[in-house]
């Protein structure tokens, strides 16, 4: 009887084992559809855009030095063509220094601005998988392999409820993002 016991219980630990539900979702794809990130973008090429014309601005001056420099340096004395190659190298020294800060700025404003759409994913995906009783879910962006027979896909679940709409793909993202970067290049 003791057996019996014994045996039916390790059989329900291993079925109870056995039943747990996996999910999967592609959460870089519903991250790059979700409207907030329309703004982010946008702010972003804002932010990009200004920083062209900064550094289109300096670099103009710059060939404007080195123009000139090249224009009258014969004409100028040992100590005024001197302070004119130091002037101009420093300028150099000054754009790199530049473009090295506003790279890192720019990617500092993207994560500040990202952080809080990826959160609103994370939240939406954590109350997803609550409800669905899943004790796993994969992004599906990143796992090797899932078998789609043992993990049900989110991803559709997931942008519903993000407020994606049914229409909005990768490819029509990047050919919206390719016309808006043909349009502002004329």
């Amino acid at each position: 009887m003791k057996r019996f016991f014994l045996v039916t219980a390790l059989s329900i630990i291993c079925s109870a084992a056995f039943a747990q539900k996996f999910a999967h979702v592609n959460s870089q794809e519903c991250f790059q559809l979700m409207p907030e990130m329309d703004e982010v973008r946008s702010q972003m090429d804002a932010i990009v855009t200004e920083n062209q014309e900064v550094m289109k601005a300096m670099y103009e001056e710059y060939q404007s030095k080195v123009q000139t420099y090249q224009q009258k340096a014969a004409t100028w004395t040992a100590a005024i063509k001197e302070s004119k190659e130091k002037e101009i190298m420093e300028m150099e020294n000054r754009i790199q220094e530049t473009q090295a800060n506003m790279q890192q700025e720019i990617q500092a404003i993207q994560n500040k601005l990202t952080a809080p759409v990826m959160q609103k994913l994370q939240d939406t995906l954590n109350k997803l998988a609550k409800e669905g009783g899943y004790i796993y879910v994969f992004d599906s962006s990143s796992a090797l392999y899932i078998d789609p027979a043992q993990s049900k896909d989110l991803t559709q679940d997931l942008r519903n409820a993000l407020g994606i709409k049914a229409d909005r793909t990768l490819e029509a993202l990047a050919q919206e993002l390719q016309a808006k970067q043909a349009a502002s290049a004329q």
